[in-house]
């Protein structure tokens, strides 16, 4: 990872430490980790707060292709950086929460989405507003990724409840600063009687 990537990432931190949720870009084991279930086969991925990249050096790691790509980033720091890094990508300079109110794709063909995004730090109605968007690209059997250095799955079950959706910890690692997990947030089966 590029020494001027982790000074850039802190002082976006500095300036708005609610928006940018960690001190320092997500190192290689945590992108492995997120992105382990992702292979050319998934299609197109959305990925949600970038960043600087690492999720999406490992997505192409993974043989996604850059075409297949949607970045999606709110912090104007990062967005010429992610347009010169990945210029066959479709870069949005874009809140999450607003996905609904965009037509990105026509239908649901996406595979999966990686979200990078500080989603404890955010309402409920807010966290809401990203799944709900989320989602509606998503294939049925489609997945979204979502890192979290808190205990626990950093989606409430109140907010899973009310959008029909489960998550389950796919891993942790401690080789991160700060240590992360990952969680698969996938539809809920419906139940047969």
């Amino acid at each position: 990872m590029p020494a001027a990537d982790i000074l850039s990432f802190f002082l976006s931190w500095i300036r708005n430490p609610l928006r940018v949720a960690a001190v320092a870009p997500s190192g290689p084991a945590v992108a492995a980790l997120m992105t382990q279930e992702i292979t050319a086969e998934t299609g197109p991925v959305i990925e949600l707060g970038p960043g600087t990249g690492p999720f999406t050096y490992a997505l192409l790691g993974r043989g996604v292709r850059e075409h297949d790509l949607t970045l999606v980033e709110y912090g104007s720091d990062f967005i010429r950086l992610l347009q010169a890094r990945f210029p066959h990508a479709r870069v949005f300079w874009m809140d999450a929460a607003w996905l609904d109110k965009y037509k990105l794709f026509e239908g649901a063909p996406v595979g999966a989405v990686i979200s990078g995004l500080g989603l404890l730090t955010m309402s409920p109605h807010k966290v809401t507003a990203i799944l709900s968007g989320a989602f509606g690209y998503l294939r049925r059997d489609g997945a979204f990724y979502q890192i979290t250095y808190g205990p626990s799955c950093p989606i409430t079950d109140t907010v899973l409840d009310s959008l029909s959706l489960q998550a389950t910890c796919i891993g942790h690692t401690l080789r991160n600063l700060p240590p992360a997990s990952v969680y698969r947030i996938t539809r809920r089966k419906p139940t047969t009687n």
